[in-house]
């Protein structure tokens, strides 16, 4: 309890003195900043420790706050690590023609370019793991490879602590053969040693559109592709807009697929891309979340679907 009182003050100012400061100040450095704040207030000596710009710089090593991975409009050419409050702590070299960041809440970053270029960033070390651009040996050859146009999701398998990076080559010489081919490969721990081939992964039953991928825990979801093999997406359920395909990182194989909350509300002519309508898949609060944005009368409007139970294809706006 902080003293309230002239006497009580007194008394901790003595008992202060009695305590050596190095003992002091290690068991202070235990202790998170909110009540290092209010701790000030017990007695000058301990006023005058915390105040200390060594002490300062301690607790903030001691307390690492988040990093973000970001990149700046005005610099194509770099990725920057800042802290929460706007401090550049790293740069990072991009690849060439830029590089994307992807969305995760992790401690460790994917630097992914759309033409199979992929690294693996610690933020808070620096290392900086280059993954292989070679494909999974089943998929030697493939017509894809010739001009590979490529997908990447990082995902963390919360059961073993590893990382793994889903990677897919999407259907470039398709009239010509080309498929969707998916592949996994595994980071083995927080400073991304690396696995050094990547493992070939089975197709789905439906194409799947790779700019709406999105990642919750161990889990990669897509919107289905309606541009291609119509004769199987209009007899079943992925002729629905919002119909969802998901890879489990952990099993290593395809969930039974997803029917989203407003796929009736779309014109079945309709995608997700509409003039009409917009909606994407994001992560919220470790929950898959369809965002749905609409046009009505003069405004838009946005809902925002939680997917309460996968099996039993639960939503709550």
């Amino acid at each position: 309890m902080v003293p309230t009182t002239r006497a009580m003050r007194a008394r901790a100012d003595a008992s202060a003195d009695r305590l050596p400061r190095d003992a002091l100040s290690d068991a202070l450095l235990r202790l998170p900043a909110r009540e290092i704040c209010r701790l000030r207030a017990v007695c000058r000596p301990w006023r005058a420790l915390t105040s200390d710009p060594a002490f300062v710089r301690a607790h903030a090593a001691a307390h690492p706050g988040p990093l973000f991975v970001a990149k700046f409009r005005d610099d194509p050419a770099h990725v920057y690590v800042i802290d929460a409050g706007g401090t550049v702590l790293k740069r990072v070299a991009g690849a060439d023609g830029g590089v994307h960041v992807l969305r995760t809440r992790l401690d460790l970053a994917c630097l992914a370019t759309d033409w199979n270029r992929c690294r693996v960033l610690n933020p808070a070390t620096g290392a900086l793991q280059v993954l292989p651009q070679s494909s999974a040996p089943q998929h030697k050859n493939r017509v894809n490879l010739s001009n590979p146009y490529t997908f990447f999701a990082l995902g963390l398998v919360a059961s073993t602590g590893e990382y793994k990076v889903f990677r897919m080559f999407n259907r470039l010489g398709f009239l010509l053969g080309g498929e969707q081919l998916f592949e996994v490969l595994t980071i083995n721990d927080s400073s991304g040693a690396a696995d050094s081939c990547w493992r070939a992964m089975p197709m789905p039953s439906l194409f799947i559109e790779a700019s709406t991928g999105g990642v919750v825990g161990s889990v990669v979801y897509f919107f289905v592709n309606r541009g291609y093999n119509p004769v199987t997406l209009y007899s079943d359920a992925g002729a629905r807009s919002d119909y969802i395909l998901s890879f489990d990182l952990e099993r290593e194989e395809w969930r039974s697929g997803l029917a989203g909350p407003i796929g009736e509300e779309i014109d079945s002519g309709e995608d997700f891309q509409s003039k009409r309508y917009r909606f994407a898949l994001a992560e919220l609060k470790g929950s898959l979340v369809l965002v749905y944005k609409r046009r009505q009368k003069s405004i838009f409007v946005m809902d925002l679907w939680f997917l309460m139970d996968f099996e039993n294809g639960l939503w709550e706006k």
